[in-house]
């Protein structure tokens, strides 16, 4: 569960690109509040302070209250967009989040047991399918990661999202259709070992081919030769 951060705020009342061009000469993030039974709300956020709490990770996946003189407003950050040559945050949409409410949201996919995992260790590799899985999850429990177990993976197999332990409360979005998480395939290398043992186990089976179809040549051979020997007329005494 992400811990809530507080961030203080200021509402704005002018609109438009002049106005959020001056609230970021003076060190502030033009913002807005949306969503619930409100109306939308454009305010400003302290720069330094937003930063911060992008900095910490996992920023879009964090509740935040947001807080104007003691009036206190829950969010959770739906999109930041940044500034392309500096990469600092220009703009922030907030969703306000009621008691009880849901949200929809990407949940960022860890693995775990890799060393254990007896596909990796014959040299295989771990296909990641999905690095993220959109969920409907309560606000209040928000998760931070789905966490999947790989460790008895092997070559050629697979673990899809029916096999896949969620966070209480969390659903996936795409729904009756049983989706594919990772799997492990075989390396290049591990690829290319398999065809030489193939072909070396082929080797003595194509070797005894022409070896088998030999002989019953010599023995037709013999067998001509012996009717011939008994046409030969007896030696006169």
């Amino acid at each position: 569960m992400t811990q809530i951060q507080e961030l203080a705020f200021e509402t704005r009342a002018n609109k438009g690109k002049g106005p959020a061009y001056q609230a970021r000469q003076k060190g502030l993030v033009p913002a807005i509040i949306y969503g619930g039974s409100d109306q939308p709300q454009t305010i400003t956020v302290d720069a330094r302070a937003l930063e911060r709490a992008i900095e910490k990770g996992s920023f879009l996946t964090s509740l935040l209250m947001l807080n104007e003189g003691g009036k206190k407003t829950r969010v959770i950050p739906r999109q930041v967009q940044l500034d392309p040559v500096s990469d600092r945050p220009v703009h922030v949409d907030f969703l306000r989040l009621a008691d009880g409410a849901s949200v929809r949201i990407e949940i960022p996919v860890h693995f775990k047991g890799q060393g254990e995992s007896p596909g990796l260790k014959k040299g295989g590799v771990l296909n990641i399918v999905r690095h993220a899985i959109e969920m409907i999850c309560p606000a209040d429990h928000i998760p931070n990661e789905i966490l999947v177990d790989v460790s008895k993976l092997d070559i050629a197999e697979s673990i899809n999202i029916s096999s896949v332990v969620l966070p209480e409360g969390a659903k996936p979005v795409i729904r009756g259709r049983d989706f594919t998480v990772c799997s492990i395939v075989a390396s290049t290398t591990v690829r290319e070992e398999q065809k030489a043992a193939a072909s070396a186990s082929d080797a003595p089976a194509a070797e005894a081919a022409p070896a088998a179809a030999a002989a019953p040549a010599a023995g037709a051979k013999d067998a001509k030769a012996a009717p011939a020997a008994a046409a030969k007329p007896a030696a006169k005494k």
